[in-house]
């Protein structure tokens, strides 16, 4: 079921399963998804399948199609829940990344780097990075795109 913009939840303090303006979708994986992972959606499958399944961001070319940060493991063919908008608790980022970054998608399956004008490609900004990275992940804000 997609998840209701209409009324939103405006009480500060909330965890992060009830924050203000988090939107978070149900997928299938297409392959395996660590928790914090950012995903793609899979073009790799066929017709409408494309919109239905996600695999980790994909270290490849044309990795624009970002929906998200997974907030849980999955195996292949497993449901996914995935932050499509707003803030997630723990996003896999580089090594270094700084608190207010902009975050765009890297070489490295699953994980966002620092954006920069102009060398990224085929993908611009997915979101940001609301604290320093410490332990490969950062709390971040994705960029909704739906």
């Amino acid at each position: 079921m997609a998840t209701s913009t209409l009324i939103q939840f405006l009480g500060p303090g909330e965890g992060a399963a009830t924050v203000n303006r988090r939107q978070v979708e149900t997928y299938i994986a297409g392959g395996t998804i660590a928790a914090g992972d950012w995903v793609a959606l899979d073009t790799g499958k066929t017709g409408a399948d494309k919109a239905l399944y996600v695999i980790a961001t994909p270290a490849v070319a044309g990795r624009g199609n970002v929906a998200g940060v997974a907030l849980a493991a999955a195996s292949s063919g497993d449901k996914v829940d995935v932050v499509i908008g707003g803030y997630v608790g723990a996003a896999k980022v580089a090594a270094g990344t700084a608190q207010h970054a902009s975050l765009t998608t890297s070489a490295t399956a699953g994980t966002a780097v620092t954006y920069a004008t102009g060398t990224h490609t085929g993908t611009g900004p997915c979101g940001v990075a609301l604290t320093a990275e410490a332990g490969g992940f950062s709390e971040a804000y994705v960029y909704s795109k739906f």
